[in-house]
C-alpha cells in the first residue's frame, strides 16, 4: 500500500486526555509535532479527524478548533460539530469526514490510515477502507479493554502513542 494521508483524532490522540479540551486548553504530547513532521517529510498529508459536539451545544466555536488544529501544522481540518443525536453523516463512526477529505484532496481512502484513541475511530477507518491504528493514550486503554474481545472490527495495530503509530505505519507501508 502507498500511504497518501493519515487522519488524526484530536483529544487523547495528539494531546490532551480522554476528555474534550476546548481550543486553548489542549496541549500536544511532546512527541506529536515530530510524528506529524515525519509523515509530512515522506510526502504523506496529515489531516485532523475529530468529533466536537460542544460546537452544536454552543460551548465552543468551530473556527477556534480549525484555527488551533491548523496551528499544529496539519494539512487540513475535518471536524464534526454535531451531537450524536443529530443524525449527521460526518460523526464517527460514520465516514463523512473521510469521504469529504478524499473528494477535496483526490485521495484514495484505501491508501490512508486513521490514528485514534476510541473505537469509533477504528470503526470509521474500517468503514472507509483505511488502515486503523488505536493508540493507548487518552481513552485508548479503556477502548481496547472494552472492545478487543467483542468487536468484529479490530484495529490493524495497537500503538502506545502517536509516535509509535507513525513508526509502525512508516515501516508497514510504502511511502
Amino acid at each position: 500500500m502507498l500511504l497518501q494521508a493519515v487522519f488524526l483524532d484530536r483529544d487523547g490522540t495528539i494531546g490532551g486526555s480522554e476528555h474534550i479540551e476546548y481550543p486553548g486548553e489542549l496541549k500536544l504530547f511532546p512527541y506529536t509535532a515530530k510524528a506529524i513532521e515525519q509523515l509530512q517529510n515522506q510526502g504523506i498529508r496529515v489531516f485532523s479527524f475529530t468529533n466536537q459536539p460542544g460546537i452544536s451545544r454552543g460551548e465552543a466555536a468551530e473556527e477556534d478548533f480549525i484555527k488551533e488544529l491548523n496551528g499544529f501544522g496539519l494539512d487540513g481540518v475535518y471536524l464534526c460539530p454535531h451531537h450524536h443525536r443529530e443524525g449527521c453523516i460526518c460523526r464517527k463512526p460514520g465516514t463523512g469526514m473521510l469521504e469529504k477529505a478524499s473528494a477535496d484532496h483526490n485521495i484514495d481512502l484505501n491508501q490512508c490510515a486513521v490514528i485514534g484513541d476510541r473505537w469509533t475511530d477504528i470503526e470509521a477507518a474500517k468503514n472507509a477502507g483505511c488502515t486503523a491504528v488505536l493508540v493507548l493514550t487518552g481513552s485508548g486503554k479503556k477502548a481496547l479493554e472494552e472492545n478487543h474481545h467483542r468487536s468484529t472490527v479490530p484495529p490493524d495495530y495497537v500503538a502506545d502513542h502517536i509516535a509509535d503509530a507513525v513508526e509502525w505505519l512508516l515501516k508497514a507501508v510504502k511511502v
